[in-house]
């Protein structure tokens, strides 16, 4: 059913492969072998695409509140052995509006589950996966995705931030070659190199060295250091945010310890998806 659900929102067979970390084929028998017992095509495959069947259409429903039902049974199972925490790792600012629809939809769907949030700083983009501080994280990708599970929640286009009386300010568009020889804020020794080659577009920069949103903010106010930033986020009047053209744009990500079997965790990135769908 997990399968199925997967195909039917991503209608593409590729993709749900990829968002159920698998690959194709086993996916198609997969469905195939349920098409069989259901008795029925549950999708219409074409080269146009895929497109759910009547039947589909209704089996997708079903099997959406049969899975939530089946989190919930292992929710209360957890809750009756005194182990119904979730741990949240979340780094940034926190002005994502997708984090408190997030939140609230797991609230409804998780009442009297304990929640426990770490705001992390920027140095760890896995906000304490790894060293088991977090069950799960809403953190942006890039970086070193080794032994974790990382989904896609949405992708965002990248801008520079500058002081607003900095003469780039008032262009519509800039390039990283717009940018050359001027002083970025940069993070620590030992921050994930993918992590820290991405926001540093690509390049070793100089510059001060900075832990947290607002520091990087400081940065830029007190320094006139360049540096890069999801677009849509709001900034005290004195920056401002040019949109950077040839930078790959900033992908918001859910991601968890590969082979987790906690069912709290496949609700949260269940419910993030859905929270974060257009």
């Amino acid at each position: 059913m997990r399968y199925f659900v997967a195909v039917a929102e991503e209608l593409h067979f590729g993709r749900a492969a990829t968002r159920l970390h698998m690959s194709q084929p086993p996916l198609s028998r997969a469905i195939k072998r349920l098409e069989a017992d259901v008795g029925a095509p549950l999708f219409v495959r074409s080269p146009a695409g895929v497109t759910l069947t009547p039947v589909g259409t209704v089996l997708l429903d079903e099997a959406r509140d049969l899975l939530d039902h089946a989190d919930r049974v292992g929710v209360r199972v957890s809750a009756a052995a005194g182990t119904a925490i979730i741990t949240v790792g979340i780094l940034g600012d926190g002005t994502d509006p997708g984090v408190a629809r997030l939140a609230a939809a797991f609230r409804r769907s998780h009442p009297g589950i304990d929640i426990r949030v770490r705001d992390t700083d920027l140095t760890d983009p896995t906000c304490g996966l790894r060293t088991g501080l977090v069950d799960v994280a809403l953190t942006r990708a890039p970086f070193d995705e080794t032994a974790l599970t990382v989904r896609v929640l949405q992708t965002d286009p990248v801008g520079v931030v500058l002081r607003a009386d900095d003469p780039l300010a008032s262009r519509d568009r800039l390039s990283l070659a717009d940018l050359g020889g001027r002083r970025w804020f940069r993070f620590p020794q030992g921050t994930d190199p993918i992590w820290q080659s991405y926001w540093n577009g690509g390049e070793r920069r100089e510059g001060p060295v900075v832990r947290a949103v607002q520091e990087c903010l400081q940065a830029v106010v007190w320094n006139g250091t360049v540096g890069l930033a999801p677009l849509g986020h709001d900034l005290p009047a004195e920056l401002a945010l040019v949109p950077l053209v040839d930078m790959a744009p900033s992908r918001v990500v859910v991601a968890w310890n590969e082979g987790s079997t906690n069912p709290l965790i496949r609700s949260f990135v269940e419910i993030a998806t859905a929270a974060y769908r257009p």
